[in-house]
C-alpha cells in the first residue's frame, strides 16, 4: 500500500513540477554597463580617435583636448625639476664650509684664533647645511609641480573606463567641451539578462544557478548564464519578480538588446569562479526540480 501511494504521488508530481520548471520565459539581453563618458575639463576637441562600433579597452584614448598651454607648463616643470645648479652650488658651499671649521678647530686648539672665530666657522657651516636642505626641498617641490602639470595635461586626453564597444559619439574635431557627453560606451561582455518570474517561482531561484538563455538571432544557439541579483520585492500587481543573470560573450558574438527565452529546467548552482558549461554537457542538473516538489523530495528518502 505504502508503494502505491509512493508510486502515484511521483506521477502526480514528476509532470507538473517538469513542466512549471521546464517552461521558457521571455527575457531581455542588455548590456552590462552603459558610459556617458565626458571631459573632466572644459575645452575644444583637437581629435577623435574612435567611432561608433570601434570596440576599445580600459584606458585606451578615444580623443584629445587642445593643450597647447598644458604642453607649454609640463615643458617648463620639467626644465625646473632638472635643474641642479642651485643644488651642487649648496652642496660646494656646504664642503667648503666644512672644511672652514675643521681649519678653525685645529687653530683653536693650537690657541691661533680666539673661540669667536671658530663660533663663526660653526654658523657658518650650519648655515650651509640649512641652505643645501632648502635646495633638496625646492627641487621636491619642483618635481611635484611637474607631476602636476603632467596630470593637468593628462585631463586633455578622454580614456574609456570600461572595456565595450562606443555605442555613439556625439561631439566631434573643433567643438567645445563642457557638459555633454562625448562618447557612450556599452560594456557587452559580459552581457546582462533580466528575467521576469511568476511568484511560485521565488523559493526555487537563487543566485549562483544557472539559466539556459535562447537569444532571439539568426543562428544563435543556447547558451548558459549565472544569476547574479533575486529581487527581494514582489510586484503586487503583476504577481512577478526579477532576476538578473550573467552572460559570458567574450567573443563580442552576441549583440546587446536582443530579446531572449530563459529556461530554468536545468538550473543548479555553479561554484564561484567556474565558467557555465554549454548546455547538454554531463551532470545531474535537478535542483530547482527538487525545491518546487519538496513533498516528492522527503518521500524519495524514506527507505
Amino acid at each position: 500500500m505504502k508503494s502505491f501511494r509512493r508510486l502515484l504521488l511521483l506521477a502526480l508530481l514528476a509532470p507538473g513540477t517538469a513542466s512549471m520548471a521546464a517552461q521558457p520565459l521571455g527575457c531581455l539581453i542588455e548590456p552590462f554597463r552603459v558610459s556617458d563618458i565626458g571631459s573632466p575639463v572644459i575645452g575644444v576637441i583637437e581629435a577623435t580617435l574612435v567611432e561608433r562600433g570601434d570596440i576599445v579597452r580600459a584606458g585606451q584614448p578615444m580623443a584629445t583636448l587642445r593643450a597647447d598651454v598644458e604642453r607649454q607648463s609640463v615643458a617648463v616643470a620639467a626644465s625646473k625639476a632638472q635643474a641642479i645648479g642651485e643644488l651642487r652650488g649648496a652642496e660646494a658651499t656646504l664642503e667648503l664650509a666644512r672644511q672652514k671649521l675643521g681649519r678653525a678647530r685645529e687653530l683653536a686648539d693650537q690657541q691661533f684664533i680666539s673661540g669667536q672665530a671658530l663660533e663663526q666657522a660653526r654658523a657658518d657651516f650650519e648655515v650651509a647645511e640649512h641652505r643645501l636642505g632648502q635646495a633638496r626641498e625646492q627641487r621636491a617641490v619642483f618635481a611635484r609641480e611637474q607631476d602636476l602639470a603632467q596630470a593637468q595635461l593628462g585631463l586633455r586626453t578622454i580614456r574609456s573606463p570600461i572595456a565595450g564597444v562606443v555605442a555613439e559619439r556625439f561631439l566631434s574635431a573643433g567643438e567645445r567641451v563642457e557638459e555633454k557627453a562625448m562618447f557612450r560606451v556599452a560594456m557587452v561582455n559580459p552581457l546582462r539578462v533580466e528575467v521576469v518570474l511568476p511568484s511560485t517561482y521565488f523559493s526555487a531561484v537563487r543566485s549562483g544557478m544557472t539559466v539556459t538563455v535562447t537569444p532571439d538571432f539568426p543562428g544563435a544557439s543556447p547558451r548558459l548564464a549565472r544569476v547574479t541579483v533575486v529581487d527581494r520585492l514582489i510586484d503586487g500587481a503583476s504577481n512577478t519578480f526579477r532576476i538578473r543573470a550573467e552572460l559570458p560573450n567574450a567573443d563580442y558574438s552576441l549583440p546587446a538588446g536582443l530579446r531572449c527565452k530563459a529556461d530554468l529546467g536545468d538550473s543548479s548552482p555553479l561554484p564561484a569562479g567556474k565558467p557555465p558549461a554549454r548546455p547538454g554537457s554531463s551532470g545531474t542538473d535537478t535542483s530547482m526540480r527538487l525545491q518546487l516538489a519538496p513533498a516528492l523530495v522527503s518521500l524519495t528518502r524514506k527507505p
